[in-house]
């Protein structure tokens, strides 16, 4: 299967399997990035403009919001429960709306709402003019599985076993694991810790005058996933690595771009195209499809962001149509745009409020239908129905 020794080399593995004994078999470790352009098509370099072109509307429509970072959390979600779906931990997307992010109902909840965490960190040291580090991916990787059954001491450290991803069709009942595998990444040791500081190096450095920066993520996706570099979470981290370097090259004011659903809905052509430049060469196919990727996420992030702003400035004027006059209950709008649930203690804390006073202020809003409530007694959650509408649609 792999032909093309100018995208990587393959290396002698070897190990003892408790049933079989001895076994040898050979790993991929990709070619280092370099400055060098692959060979691309016509079409795929359309596919980069469109690309970029749906980007700079997303983010054109972004920075002419009052505040746009009200939008983050609502994309991070959404993205959270499709990237998570990817690698096979699944919560209903209105679940993950409507969960409570301080006491999840379940270990999958949790992890799902890991992500959440860990990419607001990851903004965070973006706004700060923090420059991504191996030790920065690691604690990307710790908060990503912290209090789930895959937190281990390892984790947060560059991975110390070998791993194997995925199962042949044409594998043979009871085989070796690690014979039976679609694709063997790189061993651990040195040498991957190495190939994990080139890349971190390399993403970070200043591409514009040599290609342009879906081409940049295009590889930088393509290189962290056949690294593999931690036992657990690549995938997840590696998608937000996409929108997470467009975000600190500038082409995004805010990160509320959300790509994985895109690529969840064509799960077999992704890591089709992805093997395709291991063993092939294909780069040019990778990156057509990964631009597609990003061009038709950012045209449905775009038109998700106008339905939330028309949201929020209808529910507004449901407000100003009626009898209340508080200016905090506009506030309340946003926060309710913002967070798509969430409980009066929440509102108390974040709108520096009384308790009583946030609680009359939700109640209004109920009364007036621009809330609703999940109907629970004991720590009841508030969402806007009309918000998660629009957060639900395709």
């Amino acid at each position: 299967m792999f032909g093309n020794k100018r995208t990587g080399t393959l290396v002698p593995i070897s190990g003892v399997d408790p049933r079989s004994g001895e076994w040898t078999h050979s790993a991929f470790v990709p070619a280092p990035l370099t400055e060098d352009l692959p060979d691309l098509s016509y079409q795929t370099w359309m596919r980069v403009a469109n690309a970029r072109a749906a980007l700079a509307a997303l983010d054109s429509t972004a920075r002419q919001l009052p505040n746009p970072q009200l939008l983050r959390r609502p994309s991070l979600q959404r993205e959270a429960q499709s990237t998570s779906a990817l690698e096979g931990t699944y919560e209903p997307l209105h679940a993950v709306l409507t969960a409570d992010d301080e006491g999840p109902v379940s270990l999958t909840m949790r992890e799902v709402l890991n992500f959440v965490t860990m990419a607001d960190l990851a903004f965070r040291w973006v706004n700060e003019g923090r420059t991504l580090s191996v030790p920065m991916l690691a604690e990307l990787q710790q908060t990503l599985v912290r209090g789930t059954p895959a937190e281990s001491p390892s984790s947060g450290q560059i991975r110390t076993i070998q791993v194997v991803i995925g199962q042949r069709r044409t594998a043979a009942v009871g085989e070796l694991p690690v014979k039976a595998a679609r694709f063997v990444p790189p061993p651990p040791g040195l040498d991957l810790e190495a190939n994990v500081r080139d890349l971190v190096r390399w993403m970070a450095a200043d591409h514009k005058d040599t290609m342009d920066p879906v081409v940049v993520s295009a590889l930088s996706h393509y290189q962290f996933e056949t690294l593999h570099p931690f036992h657990d979470g690549n995938g997840r981290i590696g998608r937000l690595l996409i929108v997470l370097q467009l975000y600190a090259s500038g082409v995004l004011s805010e990160p509320t771009l959300t790509v994985s659903p895109w690529f969840e809905a064509r799960r077999t052509e992704y890591y089709d195209r992805l093997l395709a430049v291991s063993c092939a060469g294909e780069w040019d196919q990778w990156i057509s499809f990964f631009a597609q990727g990003l061009e038709e996420s950012a045209r449905t992030t775009r038109g998700q962001m106008l339905r939330l702003v028309d949201v929020q400035s209808d529910l507004k004027e449901t407000i100003r149509a009626s009898s209340l006059r508080a200016d905090k209950a506009h506030t309340l709008v946003d926060y309710a745009v913002a967070h798509p649930s969430f409980t009066v203690r929440q509102v108390q804390r974040d709108l520096e409020l009384s308790y009583g006073r946030a609680n009359g202020l939700v109640g209004q809003l109920v009364d007036l239908g621009v809330l609703s409530s999940t109907g629970e007694t004991y720590r009841r959650r508030f969402f806007a129905p009309a918000v998660l509408d629009v957060l639900l649609s395709a």
